[in-house]
Order: C-alpha cells, then sequence, then structure tokens
C-alpha cells in the first residue's frame, strides 16, 4: 500500500496555550475554534491521534504548532518558547520515528533570533523545515527583518509552509465584520479571511523580489494554494509592473507547493496540475480540524484522476525529494 505522509498536521502544548491567554492579543479571537475535541486533540501526540491516522489511513503526520504559533507573543517570551517547543517536538518524533515529523516553530517575534533558530531545528533536531503563520503583528513576511530567515532556509535547503492566521484587527473591521460575533470569526478565519491572507502573504514575498534574492527558496500553501493559485492569470500582468527578474507563473512553478489541507477536491487537484505540476503537490489532512471517520483521506488519493506514478508523489514522493535536499545553493 502507497505510504501516505500528512504535511499539514497540528498540535499545541500547554505552555504556548498559556502564553496566549497572558498576551495582549493572544489567539486575536480565534480561541473559540480549539475548544472541546478539537482541543483535545491537538494536545495528545500519544495512543490517540495514532489511532486516527490508522483510521484515516495516514502513515506519517509532519507536526507543526496551530495557528498564531508564536507570532502574536513578546520577544523574549517567543524565544523561550520555541526553543522548547523544538525540543520537545523532537523529543516526540524520536518516541514515533516512523509515524511523526515535524515543522520547526520559530520566534517571529524576535527576528534577530530566527535563523539561529531555524538551523538549529534543521542541523541539530531533525526537523524538516518550519511553520510560519504569516506576519508578525503589522510586519508582513516580505519585511527586511525576515531576510535572514528565508537566506537561511534557502541555504539548508528546507521548505517554509505559510500557515493562515486570522487578518488584522483593522482589516477585520472593514470587511469581516457587521454580523453576530460567531459569524465575523469564522468569515474572517476558515470562511475566506485565513485564505486571503496566506495567499497574500506569498505574493508579496515574490513582489518583495524575495525569490530573486533567493531562487532555490521553496514555500508551501495550504488549501490548495490558498486563493492565489487561482487568480495567476491577473498576477502574471501585477509581475509586468514590478519588473521582477521572471514572470509570476514562474515562481509558482519553480518556488511553490501547494498541499490539500483536508480539501477533497478533485477540480481544486486538477487546477493545481494545472499551475504547478503533478511534482509539486502534497497531502495533507489539517488534522485535526479536518478530520472525519471513514478513512476519507486515503479514498481521496486512491480514487484522483492522477497515474499510478503521480499517486505516490502526491502521496510521500514529493516531499520525501523535498526534504531530502541538501545545500541547493552549492549545486
Amino acid at each position: 500500500m502507497t505510504k501516505l505522509i500528512a504535511i499539514e498536521e497540528h498540535f499545541l502544548t500547554s505552555a504556548i496555550r498559556s502564553a496566549w491567554a497572558t498576551s495582549t492579543i493572544g489567539q486575536e479571537g480565534t480561541d473559540r475554534l480549539d475548544q472541546g475535541i478539537i482541543d483535545e486533540r491537538l494536545v495528545d501526540l500519544g495512543a490517540q491521534r495514532l489511532a486516527l491516522m490508522d483510521e484515516a489511513g495516514v502513515d506519517v503526520q509532519v507536526l507543526s504548532v496551530t495557528t498564531p504559533a508564536l507570532h502574536n507573543l513578546e520577544p523574549d517570551q517567543s524565544v523561550l518558547l520555541a526553543r522548547q517547543t523544538n525540543d520537545f517536538l523532537a523529543a516526540t518524533i524520536a518516541e514515533h520515528p516512523t509515524r511523526f515529523q515535524g515543522f520547526a516553530t520559530l520566534p517571529t517575534a524576535s527576528p534577530a533570533h530566527v535563523a539561529a533558530e531555524l538551523e538549529r531545528s534543521v542541523t541539530q533536531l531533525g526537523l524538516k523545515g518550519a511553520m510560519l503563520c504569516g506576519r508578525t503583528r503589522e510586519k508582513n513576511l516580505d519585511h527586511p527583518d525576515f531576510l535572514p530567515l528565508f537566506e537561511t532556509a534557502a541555504k539548508l535547503g528546507v521548505p517554509v509552509f505559510i500557515h493562515p492566521q486570522i487578518p488584522q484587527r483593522a482589516v477585520r473591521d472593514v470587511y469581516y465584520s457587521g454580523f453576530t460575533d460567531t459569524v465575523d470569526t469564522a468569515f474572517a478565519t476558515f470562511g475566506l479571511g485565513w485564505h486571503y491572507e496566506a495567499g497574500i502573504q506569498f505574493i508579496r514575498l515574490i513582489v518583495a523580489g524575495v525569490f530573486d534574492k533567493f531562487p532555490t527558496l521553496q514555500l508551501i500553501l495550504g488549501h490548495w494554494g490558498e486563493v492565489v493559485l487561482f487568480y495567476l492569470e491577473r498576477m502574471n500582468a501585477l509581475g509586468q509592473i514590478a519588473k521582477l527578474q521572471r514572470p509570476i507563473a514562474d515562481y509558482f512553478r519553480q518556488n511553490l507547493y501547494v498541499t490539500a489541507s483536508g480539501m477533497w477536491s478533485p477540480a481544486y487537484l486538477q487546477r493545481s496540475l494545472e499551475i504547478v505540476g503533478p511534482e509539486r503537490i502534497l497531502f495533507s489532512t489539517d488534522y485535526p480540524y479536518q478530520y472525519r471517520p471513514g478513512r476519507q483521506a486515503r479514498s481521496f488519493l486512491e480514487q484522483a484522476p492522477l497515474s499510478g506514478e503521480q499517486k505516490a508523489l502526491f502521496a510521500h514522493g514529493n516531499w520525501e525529494q523535498l526534504t531530502q535536499r541538501t545545500n541547493p545553493q552549492a549545486n
């Protein structure tokens, strides 16, 4: 049976939960999304998680801290928690080395420490890359403070996953408010806002010339490309205005991987194949948020309109190739 590696699978620690609770912005309006069974599954990295992986037909989870990770914390606090979390994650993987891999959690609130923590996490702890939750307070990912992070990721040959987080309060007030609190939150998060937020961060990196500076840098977007994949034709014109070194379509095809995030849509899969190709699609279930019983994860793979070779790439081959690269800038 084809090995199935799911790369956007979340967890949370009690230390991060406590830090959110004491922060002035903490989870910034999303705390209600992680209650009940979701919270129980986030903190469990043992028997229950493994059993649900088996039920879904998932062989390996690539673990990452759920949104907003450490992005809203104070600098010193984020540095300490990043180190503790990555050490904890490495120890968890060591207990189940055939079932778990991991993305590093980075102290983006303290940019001077980010590159070093990524390098430590990859070279000493064996983590596969980093998960970022878009902006850090008022700083978008293309802010100059984060250039050393992307330079280090390119040097190490590891991917950076841009995960959604809720838009800034000013944006929410203008575009995602005016209904009930529950509807406003849903609208600004999983209903739409999360996805525009993450996709825009990727486009900002292109327009800012980050991939021109670091042409081997590899980014991952969830949810089949976080909306922007479906507007490539319009953005090609943006690339002409921005006077980039390459057409915007080339950055999509050479610097971007996309993953399913539990959205079992043949139409979205087909669009991804058309834009980035079968060598740049990755599998993920967005556990525990999109978990559904009935082996839907493996069933989607088995029923996908792909050749046997393409199914193997989607299931595990592309991820393994991406994360086995070493120092691509030396080639």
